[in-house]
């Protein structure tokens, strides 16, 4: 096959079935696209920037959704890294009327200065894409105004599932949840196949199971089906949604945003339509800020109330299991299901508390929402203004939950002597097979001292305690994070900081907490999140669809 840059130079022959008499490219114009294919081939990412006209009028388009804005594009850039080897077969004109085009820096002449291109793409590896372009001539050059591409079509997305198939794994043919599919967070155990922890080192040595975990099992036995084995970052141990070995898996509701984690793969492939149920974990916030990341339910459950037996913990005083979904009456089916005598061998509650054990009064706890961003922090304050003026007003009260610096610190403490305890022996033996911000997550985890760890337990015994007094008459009410998903580009410390500190001290004291996507700010979703006593899992959910029906989502537009 011939070379990219090679093809690019000869003149493009008509496709089947075009008009042979269409004018041909202006020479400046095939000059303009020749270079920018070059530089996508490089990926010459400074030229690729200035190939694209400046301000926030340019577009970018492709199956993930529009970028707007050169700001947002060159970020998007930044980080896809190049194109498969491909040589351009094909190349159509149409000369656009003069001006029209979205307004860049300079001055257009005053003929010819917009154009249509649409090029298709051949892949050295198999298959073919489209171009489609808005060509603009801006001060004598040609610059892209708008573009939308179309990628080959792949077999799956690597970045958010392991394995995938329709189904992967086939479930009882009727049931309460027949006809739903299932993303598996990467930690769960499936007879026959490895776990592999978003970790290529750990999945090549693991070996496969020889029994489904009952969390996995229990959902096939209602009906659903499992879609496939869907991405964690490594050992769970983020809540960005990144892994540096297979890609971020994309933000259903936000282009170029992370989409949270550690439960980005389930979190991703139901916000994006490719299964109905996510099942994950949440140690520190692992459902909860995908959730809110990517506008879905998300239901972290009571501590201990669902089996983990066939899971890989990362912190065992603070895992829990629970689920992802685009709406609540398919929430609830599932919890309603994996939470009863019938739906579940293992877990020995029944339904729980019901409706009218958790009193329609919330707590708004003024520390949390000092680590709001101050959008959010005003969506917020509609909603409940919202809620207070509807007919069916609930009660609110403010509340301090305590001192949040004491709470992650001593939260973090005991996560990461458990984390070590559960992995050190491994990664000792494998210097440099995670990535650089787990590695150090770990590194920090290793030098804590059993006396440390031994103070911090001790200095949780408090904080859960006032915690679940709080809730005991009353649930607290907040935003889940501090704000919309941080695009990929941004540097995320201090916001992964403020989200800890958050959603910190519901897992601390081993309470339920469900993210509901009742917030819109900046054209992002933010998720409410609800925190109620223990063991009051399906009231709680019954709860936040009462609240999701009164005040429907996007309120605090």
């Amino acid at each position: 096959m011939t070379d990219a840059t090679t093809a690019m130079s000869a003149p493009a022959a008509p496709a089947p079935g075009s008009a042979s008499d269409s004018p041909p490219i202006p020479a400046d114009l095939r000059a303009a696209f020749d270079a920018y294919e070059r530089a996508i081939v490089t990926n010459d990412l400074d030229a690729l920037d200035d190939f694209f006209a400046p301000g926030s009028d340019t577009l970018r388009g492709d199956t993930a959704g529009l970028l707007v804005g050169h700001e947002a594009i060159s970020g998007f850039r930044s980080l896809r890294g190049g194109v498969p080897p491909r040589e351009i077969t094909e190349i159509h004109y149409r000369p656009l009327a003069s001006g029209g085009g979205p307004a860049a820096s300079g001055t257009a002449d005053a003929d010819g200065d917009v154009a249509l291109l649409i090029s298709v793409s051949q892949f050295s590896g198999g298959g073919r894409g489209l171009q489609t372009q808005i060509w603009q001539r801006v001060d004598g050059r040609w610059l892209i105004t708008a573009a939308h591409v179309t990628p080959r079509t792949p077999a799956l997305d690597r970045t958010i599932w392991r394995s995938v198939g329709d189904p992967f794994l086939q479930g009882a043919w009727e049931g309460p949840l027949a006809g739903l599919t299932v993303a598996v967070k990467d930690l769960f155990a499936i007879a026959g196949f490895r776990i592999g922890a978003g970790n290529p080192t750990w999945l090549e040595e693991a070996r496969p199971e020889k029994v489904t975990a009952p969390a996995v099992a229990d959902l096939l036995r209602a009906g659903a089906s499992l879609r496939g084995i869907a991405r964690t970052d490594e050992f769970a141990y983020s809540i960005a949604g990144d892994n540096v070995h297979y890609g971020t898996p994309p933000n259903g509701a936000v282009v170029g945003a992370l989409p949270g984690g550690s439960s980005s793969g389930p979190a991703s492939a139901v916000a994006l339509g490719h299964a109905d149920i996510g099942l994950a974990t949440d140690t520190a916030g692992s459902i909860r800020v995908p959730a809110s990341y990517q506008g879905l339910w998300g239901l972290r459950t009571t501590h201990d109330l669902v089996p983990r037996q066939g899971m890989l913990p990362l912190a065992q005083s603070f895992d829990t299991i629970g689920w992802l979904t685009r709406d609540g009456e398919t929430l609830q089916r599932v919890a309603e299901w994996c939470l009863s005598y019938d739906g579940s061998a293992s877990t020995e509650s029944v339904y729980g508390a019901s409706g009218d054990d958790l009193p329609w009064r919330f707590l708004v706890p003024e520390d949390i929402l000092a680590c709001v961003d101050p959008a959010t922090r005003d969506a917020f304050s509609r909603l409940v203004v919202a809620v207070a003026a509807s007919e069916d007003p609930p009660s609110f009260r403010a509340v301090h939950t305590g001192d949040l610096d004491a709470t992650f610190t001593a939260f973090r403490t005991v996560q990461g002597a458990e984390a070590w305890r559960n992995d050190g022996e491994w990664l000792r033996a494998h210097p440099g097979a995670v990535g650089p911000a787990v590695a150090e997550r770990f590194r920090a985890a290793s030098q804590i001292t059993a006396t440390e760890e031994s103070r911090a337990r001790a200095d949780l015994e408090p904080i859960a305690a006032h915690l679940a007094e709080l809730v005991d008459g009353a649930v607290l009410i907040f935003p889940t994070v501090p704000g919309p998903a941080p695009l990929r580009t941004a540097d995320v410390d201090a916001v992964r900081a403020a989200t800890l500190r958050m959603t910190a001290p519901a897992a601390a004291a081993r309470l339920p907490a469900i993210s509901v996507p009742l917030l819109t700010v900046g054209g992002a979703p933010v998720g409410v999140c609800l925190v109620a006593r223990a063991g009051t899992d399906l009231a709680l959910v019954r709860l936040a669809r009462r609240l999701h029906a009164l005040v429907g989502a996007g309120t605090g537009r």
